[in-house]
């Protein structure tokens, strides 16, 4: 909403106030200013100046050679190119030296070699946006509707001396759509009076129900409808005055009667709508609701299909507006009309939000009938406008507006008790004090053994109970007043829960490695996953999907780090190393009634070189072990005992993947993606893991356990097995740790070997073997008796023998 501060200035006293103070006190006390615009702060030296004459230029088809008196001993010649300058005008004219939005100087020059000594300007040169000139002045300079004093200051003239102030709005406060209901505001904020302008209508001894005939037959969308008849008025430009205003407002200025309607809208807030009487086709207004495929077309010059959820003003047959939303072209007010009849209505809120809605029309009209409007200011406005029209169009008022009144103009009535308003606040206001601030709202009270009983008034359409009430006095008393205390009610000490703490670990690891977050939609699409998982496994669909794209949740989190993967290597990043911590959702039903189980998962994706030193030369590639490295150094910092085992899913490579155990249970996968799924995102050699974070979580004891250095020493035994291919380093070392005993402290593996001297299908796998007594010191024979235990295992268990 934006507020020009002069127009502002006939309803309260602000000589004392400036545009920023006010700006100040409107946002401290909840009616949020965004911006403080002063519209001649970039115009200097501007005047009006009267085109004495307007010749050709000679050497140039689009170029005039124009002489303007611009108050001065002697005229000045400017060169203009707009189409429309001509003799006679007074035009708004920038004299050297001055300045015009946007930094442009004006400076002597020559223009084909004809000496221009200043600018000629249209609306949109001295700031104005191009959406709120008039379209008679679009294109080319403007021109002074009436006639002005050469030499003025143009500034003044066109109502540049102004400030507009924009408002944020929230949605409840519609009492600010308005100049009166800011003015209220600030009244209230700054205890001075309201002067509403009172309407001035000299009324012709006709009636205007001699002319006209109100049927309502919507009585519920539609509970007041007023018919004014004017006659024999004259459409022309409106005066500077109420172009400037409109302008300053954001509303482009059309012609009297139709600028009048939004003036008062804006003043108000109450939309108004003016038919041609002549072309209305009809002496009988009837409102009703559109009936299923009826079609009308409207101002904008759209054909709109209604149904029966609409509420249209017809002639008693055909559509000639959409009640409260926007007007039809039938019936538009144009340059010839004489007579026309005004529009005040009171429409049913849901009911023109439910037309805007279906037919995508957003009007100032609609936005304020929306929200509700002042039932008790329908006639009031009306009543203002026909004045204005009177006055500034000429013709005759109808006495008595033609009505259907049943509208409820009650005022809300509450009661509250000063012990509550002070609890809610943490303050101790007496009764006069919150008396006081009931009065600078105008809200009508009487206070009785410290309850108050409050008629609010009807343009605060946002107050209906209690706490509503307790909101304006803490507003009117000062936020930054109330004082500060401690809550009464039992507290809880804030902190992180052990699930919390360790997501956290996990992030600062894994950055700590290099990787970097990435964070993506829950939703995503069966096709997307099906690398990973069949399409037809049970998936939960969302039952209005914004797009194709994002139309299931998702169950696993591999395919948006891709995604990611991929849009970085199409902007030539192609080291990147990522992870996802988020949530996925599973299902056992094709047709899910009851909520899926929801589960979060970590997953990493990497590509490229994992490291590189351009200095040494030296570059490593992402393999396999620097994802399981990073994937050991995560679980051990979860405190998770961790094992790999082979494993083939779908979409990953199918010797090189593996399922992750933690715990002896499987936890997840790791491993490099299958070259044809790395080539449907069109990436290189990929390796990802994934992981249920969720059952890692919260679960491991966050105790620090410590082991006294051995005081004694250890004995090591290097043993090289011929085993089949078949049979993993793994599955190995499982075995000589369960025959080890409590003697064996470590095992390493440190070679692998296939080749000569080693049957094609064989292999050999070396492991050092570290044993070790914390009571006392291991004798050969000690270590010999488990060795040979362990190497007994091993030949039982997987049929390895020692290599010769």
């Amino acid at each position: 909403m934006l507020i020009s501060y002069e127009w502002l200035k006939e309803y309260i006293d602000l000589s004392d106030v400036s545009p920023e103070e006010l700006a100040d006190k409107l946002t401290l006390h909840g009616v949020e200013v965004d911006a403080v615009t002063h519209l001649d702060a970039e115009i200097s030296n501007l005047v009006v100046g009267e085109v004495i004459s307007c010749e050709p230029h000679p050497d140039a088809d689009k170029l005039k050679i124009c002489e303007v008196n611009i108050g001065e001993e002697e005229n000045v010649q400017i060169v203009c190119g707009a189409a429309n300058v001509a003799q006679g005008q007074f035009v708004p004219v920038a004299k050297v030296g001055g300045r015009l939005p946007g930094g442009v100087k004006i400076k002597r020059a020559k223009l084909r070699g004809q000496v221009s000594e200043g600018m000629i300007c249209s609306l949109q040169e001295l700031g104005f946006e191009g959406k709120v000139v008039p379209k008679k002045y679009s294109e080319g300079i403007y021109a002074f509707p009436e006639e002005v004093i050469p030499g003025m200051d143009a500034v003044e003239v066109l109502g540049l001396r102004d400030t507009v102030l924009e408002l944020d709005l929230t949605p409840n406060r519609s009492d600010c759509l308005s100049l009166l209901g800011v003015a209220y505001e600030a009244g209230a904020i700054l205890d001075r009076e309201v002067h509403v302008p009172e309407p001035k209508i000299v009324p012709a001894k006709e009636a205007a129900e001699d002319y006209v005939k109100v049927t309502v037959e919507a009585k519920d969308a539609n509970p007041y409808y007023g018919a004014t008849m004017i006659r024999d008025i004259h459409i022309s430009e409106s005066p500077l005055w109420l172009q400037t205003a409109l302008m300053a407002a954001g509303v482009r200025p059309l012609n009297n009667v139709v600028d009048i309607t939004n003036y008062v809208l804006l003043e108000y807030g109450q939309p108004l709508h003016a038919f041609d009487f002549d072309r209305f086709g009809s002496n009988e207004v009837v409102v009703r609701r559109a009936r299923e495929e009826e079609s009308m077309t409207t101002l904008d010059g759209e054909e709109r299909t209604l149904s029966s959820s609409h509420l249209v003003i017809t002639n008693g047959q055909a559509p000639t507006a959409l009640a409260g939303v926007m007007g039809g072209a039938t019936s538009e007010v144009e340059d010839d009309s004489v007579n026309i009849l005004l529009e005040a209505a009171y429409f049913d809120p849901a009911v023109v939000r439910q037309a805007q809605r279906d037919l995508g029309i957003r009007s100032d009209s609609s936005i304020r009938f929306e929200k509700g409007v002042d039932p008790n200011r329908v006639v009031k406005a009306g009543e203002r406008a026909a004045s204005l029209i009177q006055q500034l169009a000429g013709g005759s008022v109808l006495s008595q507006p033609v009505e259907y009144d049943e509208l409820n103009r009650e005022e809300k009535e509450l009661d509250i008790t000063l012990d509550r308003i002070n609890h809610s606040l943490g303050t101790s206001l007496s009764e006069e004090d919150t008396m006081n601030i009931l009065e600078r709202l105008k809200f009508d009270a009487t206070v009785k053994n410290g309850t108050f009983s409050i008629n609010v008034p009807t343009r605060r359409q946002d107050i209906s109970i209690e706490p509503d009430i307790v909101e304006e006095v803490a507003r009117l008393f000062g936020y930054d007043n109330i004082p500060v205390t401690l809550p009464n009610t039992p507290s809880t000490k804030g902190g992180l829960t052990a699930a919390q703490k360790q997501k956290r670990s996990v992030r600062r690891y894994l950055e700590s490695c290099g990787l970097h977050e990435a964070v993506s939609y829950s939703l995503t699409t069966p096709q997307k996953e099906a690398a990973f998982e069949a399409l037809s496994a049970p998936r939960v669909h969302v039952a209005l999907p914004m797009s194709e794209e994002r139309s299931s949740l998702r169950t696993t989190l591999l395919p948006h780090l891709l995604d990611a993967l991929s849009h970085n290597r199409n902007r030539n990043l192609y080291n990147v190393s990522l992870y996802e911590i988020g949530s996925v959702f599973h299902t056992d039903a094709d047709i899910v009634t009851e909520q899926p189980e929801e589960k979060t998962y970590l997953a990493g994706a990497f590509t490229g070189l994992w490291e590189e030193h351009a200095w040494q030369g030296e570059k490593k590639q992402v393999d396999f072990f620097v994802v399981k490295g990073i994937l050991e150094g995560l679980l051990a910092e979860l405190k998770a005992d961790v094992a790999f085992e082979k494993a083939e899913q779908q979409g990953m490579h199918p010797g090189r993947t593996a399922n992750v155990l933690v715990n002896g249970e499987v936890a997840g996968i790791i491993g490099q993606l299958h070259p044809v799924t790395a080539k449907e995102w069109s990436l290189p050699e990929v390796y990802v893991f994934e992981l249920n974070l969720a059952g890692l979580l919260g679960k491991q004891e966050d105790v620090m356990r410590y082991q006294a250095i051995p005081r004694y020493p250890a004995i090591e035994r290097d043993i090289a097995l011929v085993v089949d291919k078949s049979v993993s380093a793994g599955t190995l070392e499982r075995v000589i740790r369960e025959n080890g005993g409590n003697l064996l402290a470590d095992v390493r593996l440190f070679d692998l070997y296939e080749g000569e001297h080693v049957a094609s299908d064989k292999k050999s796998v070396a492991f050092s073997l570290r044993y070790l007594d914390r009571e006392k010191t291991l004798t050969d024979e000690d270590v010999a008796a488990v060795h040979e235990q362990v190497l007994e295992g091993l030949r039982e268990e997987t049929g390895a023998v020692l290599r010769a």
